[in-house]
């Protein structure tokens, strides 16, 4: 079976062999590039200022990733012992443990009723969260609404990436599941569909969307596109599971 991973292409690579391993056809098609803010000035102001922080929130990979490498550029050397450390998700928890930086507190889900009670007393404590130019501000705004004062600042920013035109041939001729990691992989992967002169709710054999939780799944659905599969853990892991449990299920339709 053919899958579509929509990612950036640097994490979808991983994803790719994963599903290659399970015998899976992976096309890569990445909908989002992303690159560091332009204008760091605040980001940066903060990085010097971190010991003034209670909490510092990473909420992916790529967050750790940008966000070692501006205190690197800047020289800072390394994060306050005072400073506690949310990591939203395991990836992004076994991000910062190579680096020397072990988490306080990974919560079991991305949502906010899911992270605050793990961060402890919240009225009146500082939180750093440097995450996307388009991340929600639903957890700033719940943070805001306890009593803590909250730097959400961006980091990294996100656009369309320039389609691959070989993946988008394997997308003409059919493909059997095509994989969403967020609402702006849907966004985007509509954008680049339209502009290549397909619709993306009426793709050529008919694909499966399966998405990794519940914001990337609303966002189909407000595009108008079904959910055919959503994993009951919002990891990469939980994803590839469902889509097989869904198949698997399908199968045994069959044979009945």
């Amino acid at each position: 079976m053919r899958i579509v991973i929509t990612r950036p292409r640097k994490d979808a690579e991983e994803l790719a062999q994963e599903f290659l391993r399970l015998g899976f056809e992976p096309i890569i098609l990445p909908t989002i590039e992303i690159t560091p803010v332009q204008d760091s000035t605040l980001l940066d102001t903060a990085i010097k200022n971190l010991a003034s922080y209670d909490w510092l929130v990473l909420t992916s990979v790529n967050g750790v990733n940008y966000f070692f490498k501006r205190m690197q550029e800047i020289d800072v050397d390394a994060l306050p012992t005072t400073l506690k450390v949310a990591a939203i998700g395991e990836k992004t928890a076994a991000s910062l443990k190579r680096r020397g930086v072990y988490s306080d507190f990974i919560p079991a889900e991305y949502v906010s009723d899911a992270i605050k009670p793990g961060l402890g007393e919240i009225i009146g404590k500082r939180f750093l969260y440097p995450t996307a130019d388009i991340a929600s501000d639903s957890l700033r705004q719940s943070l805001e609404e306890d009593g803590g004062m909250v730097d959400m600042l961006a980091i990294y920013q996100t656009s369309v990436a320039e389609p691959d035109q070989k993946s988008l041939m394997a997308l003409r001729s059919g493909v059997d599941v095509i994989t969403f990691t967020s609402a702006s992989t849907v966004r985007n992967f509509v954008h680049v569909v339209e502009q290549a002169g397909l619709e993306a709710g009426s793709l050529p054999g008919n694909p499966l969307f399966a998405c990794i939780g519940p914001k990337t799944a609303q966002s189909l659905r407000q595009l108008g596109l079904p959910v055919d599969i959503m994993a009951k853990k919002y990891t990469t892991e939980g994803l590839i599971a469902a889509i097989q449990d869904h198949l698997n299920l399908v199968r045994k339709n069959k044979h009945e």
